[in-house]
């Protein structure tokens, strides 16, 4: 018998975790999957990722090999991504995907909530943080969702179990987002890979 390819019980458990419904969790062959999961379903041909180096380098891979443009902005010499910057990338190239890595693979900054909170503001599409390294940090991107005054219906929060919880061989990443992204990436996604 095949496994359940819906992950039921294990987003019934990381949705009760993070305080948010299944319909809110999407699980996946690790982090990366979760990635293209994203990009074969909100980028492709004729849209955008915006990406500010140095940072995770498979966000600009899986968005060329899902023929998706890569728009790249830089940071700042302490690597912090600049929200002013950030916001005008946002506006002359209207991404459909902006990606941030939060802390940062490979300069182990987090971004501060107000940096996401711009993004979001300004986003035309979806933000992004990647939370592998999540657990090392003191802060989330997650706290934005329960934030009063925040739309942060275009936020979208990746993490993985391979860091902190040592479980890389198990490929088990997950994001959690509105139902609509979810319902986006489980159309997209292969049947037991």
């Amino acid at each position: 018998r095949y496994p359940d390819r819906g992950a039921r019980a294990l987003r019934a458990g990381l949705a009760e975790l993070h305080g948010v419904t299944e319909e809110e969790v999407f699980c996946a062959n690790g982090s990366n999957e979760v990635l293209q999961c994203l990009l074969l379903a909100f980028g492709g041909a004729g849209r955008r990722a915006l990406v500010f180096e140095p940072t995770y380098a498979l966000h600009s891979h899986i968005a060329r090999v899902t023929a998706t443009e890569v728009v790249r902005g830089g940071r700042s010499p302490d690597f912090e991504v600049d929200p002013e910057e950030a916001e005008r990338l946002l506006a002359a190239h209207r991404p459909e995907l902006a990606f941030l890595c939060s802390p940062n693979n490979p300069t182990g900054r987090a971004d501060p909530p107000e940096t996401v909170r711009r993004l979001l503001g300004a986003a035309p599409g979806l933000v992004v943080v990647d939370e592998a390294y999540g657990q090392f940090s003191r802060r989330s991107a997650l706290s934005l969702r329960q934030a009063p005054a925040v739309d942060a219906g275009g936020l979208v929060v990746v993490r993985t179990f391979s860091k902190t919880w040592a479980m890389a061989a198990s490929r088990l990443g997950y994001l959690i987002a509105d139902p609509e992204v979810v319902a986006g990436c489980e159309a997209v996604v292969l049947p037991y890979h």
